[in-house]
């Protein structure tokens, strides 16, 4: 198992060049890898100053549980805290989970097709798919959604109460669902259904005495599920309580379509030109690769059809018919009847699930495959299948960019004064989310002082009501507005605006008299002049 994790682990370094290069100071340019990092950087700050506020994140004043407007990744956080602590780089950490939940991944579905195929190159060529896919290149700024490796675990341990009946492999399953629930909600909220799907599948195929042998140590693992993730989702299901669910055009439009299937990432080096020429919209370019799809073929053609075989294809079926949300048959329902799901935007994530059980399936090809050819045959067949469908996942070099892992003077100074709510301009209108906030977030992780600005998944109304009342900054209402709320430190960062706007900006609050300017500080890309509001 050592070797086959040192395999992902240089494949994957292979596979996102020149990441594993620049691990302390670069990442893929995305206002969602500064709010990963805030996340991360958050909850190590709340476990070491205050577990119980753990939800309650410094940005979006005075509202609370804003960390549950998205993804809190709290086994992600778990990990990540001590080795914030220790005073590791920021952007090291994130860059080591990031790849180390691809790593993981492959690992996971390989342990599973091993399990079923009892081959080690197919089970390789499982972990390749469910790893190395364009889906994954697609979300590399998404560090939630490279967490899919208890997916896989979960699988098998369900695999293995089947053979077992052990009451002790149902409530491993559950804890695998927990997890995966607690890395990606998304992930956590899918794998619930499909994998009681696949559960129901085997039920069919081992009469009474089998069924009967595994209700117990399911039911336990359900137990185990239900009582875990029911306890991560309360803070979760106050704030949906407040915000709301999705919208149906929301959900269309980040579903998939049958061609979006069809479509890869631009940077693929065989088919991003072809793609470009498709209908691929971002979250929506899930080729799963050709020679998958060829290998899965062979697991029907070369021999009578296994049980795990078809149990996979009708997963990889239902899997990707809810990923066509509205589109499909089954998304309705499950929006309608199961409440998880009307908190959902993106359908077109389970992807993911698409590719882990098509993974499977063509490890089951590629199984087929060999026991048809001598045992020469195989030594070159599995070294050249697992490299076919690298090359088809090729996208190297990633383009990336910097990150800063030290405060720039701006929040170094900020950090030393006295506690105050911080509100930095400009800011977008509802119209032009995100603009600049995911960087504001990110840069209080140096000062930890309560903030205004925000980013999330979702926003609350208060936040939009503001933005709304701000458009005409720095008039004296927008600045009595700040004022009601508490705000200390008012920040302009003259280089976000045209220059005669700064100027108007500034000579603006000056005139005004309701703040006095305390200085004029580097931000990391400019000039940023602060005020104090009187």
């Amino acid at each position: 198992m050592t070797g086959v994790v040192l395999l992902f682990v240089a494949l994957a370094a292979v596979m996102t060049w020149p990441q594993a290069i620049h691990l302390t100071t670069h990442a893929r340019d995305h206002h969602d890898v500064y709010f990963n990092m805030w996340r991360l950087a958050w909850a190590a700050h709340a476990f070491a100053t205050g577990p119980r506020h753990l939800f309650d994140g410094n940005m979006f004043f005075p509202e609370i549980r804003t960390l549950t407007l998205s993804d809190a990744m709290f086994v992600e956080a778990l990990l990540a805290a001590p080795l914030l602590w220790i005073g590791l780089p920021q952007v090291l950490v994130h860059n080591l989970l990031l790849l180390g939940g691809i790593v993981a991944s492959a690992v996971g579905a390989f342990v599973l097709a091993r399990h079923l195929t009892g081959c080690t190159s197919a089970a390789i060529t499982a972990g390749i798919v469910f790893a190395f896919a364009p889906y994954r290149f697609e979300h590399y700024m998404h560090l939630e959604l490279q967490w899919a490796m208890w997916a896989p675990w979960a699988l098998w341990a369900l695999h293995r109460t089947f053979e077992t009946g052990s009451r002790g492999m149902g409530v491993l399953t559950g804890v695998f669902v927990a997890l995966q629930t607690m890395s990606s909600i998304y992930y956590g909220i899918f794998l619930m259904v499909l994998l009681s799907l696949c559960a129901g599948l085997l039920m069919l195929s081992s009469g009474r005495a089998g069924v009967m042998r595994v209700t117990v140590p399911l039911a336990a693992g359900a137990f185990t599920a239900a009582v875990a993730c029911g306890a991560y989702a309360v803070p979760y299901l106050a704030t949906r309580g407040e915000v709301g669910g999705r919208s149906e055009d929301e959900i269309r439009v980040y579903s998939a379509t049958p061609a979006n299937y069809r479509v890869a990432t631009p940077d693929n080096l065989l088919y991003g030109a072809r793609s470009g020429r498709l209908l691929g919209r971002p979250e929506r370019r899930l080729f799963p690769g050709v020679v998958p799809l060829l290998l899965g073929v062979m697991a029907f053609m070369l021999r009578r059809p296994s049980r795990d075989a078809i149990v996979y294809v009708l997963c990889a079926v239902a899997a990707f018919d809810m990923s066509l949300g509205f589109g499909g048959i089954s998304y309705r329902f499950l929006y309608e009847h199961v409440p998880l799901f009307g908190g959902l935007r993106a359908p077109a994530r389970l992807g993911i699930f698409v590719l882990l059980f098509l993974g499977v399936v063509a490890a089951l090809g590629q199984a087929a495959i060999f026991e048809e050819v001598p045992q020469r045959g195989r030594r070159v067949a599995a070294v050249i299948i697992p490299s076919l469908v690298l090359l088809e996942y090729w996208v190297a070099p990633i383009q990336l960019t910097t990150f800063p892992s030290a405060p720039p003077p701006l929040y170094a100074w900020l950090a030393a004064q006295p506690h105050g709510v911080v509100a930095e301009f400009p800011m977008p209108s509802p119209n032009t989310l995100p603009g600049r906030e995911a960087r504001y977030l990110y840069m209080s992780t140096f000062h930890w002082k309560p903030i205004v600005n925000g980013y999330s998944g979702y926003y609350p109304q208060s936040y939009i009501a503001r933005l709304e009342q701000l458009s005409r900054f720095p008039d004296i209402e927008s600045l009595e507005r700040l004022h009601r709320e508490e705000v200390r430190y008012l920040i302009v960062h003259t280089a976000s605006y045209p220059r005669d706007e700064a100027e108007l900006v500034l000579s603006g609050i000056s005139a005004s008299g309701a703040a006095r300017e305390l200085g004029h500080f580097d931000d990391g890309e400019g000039t940023a002049v602060v005020f104090g509001l009187r």
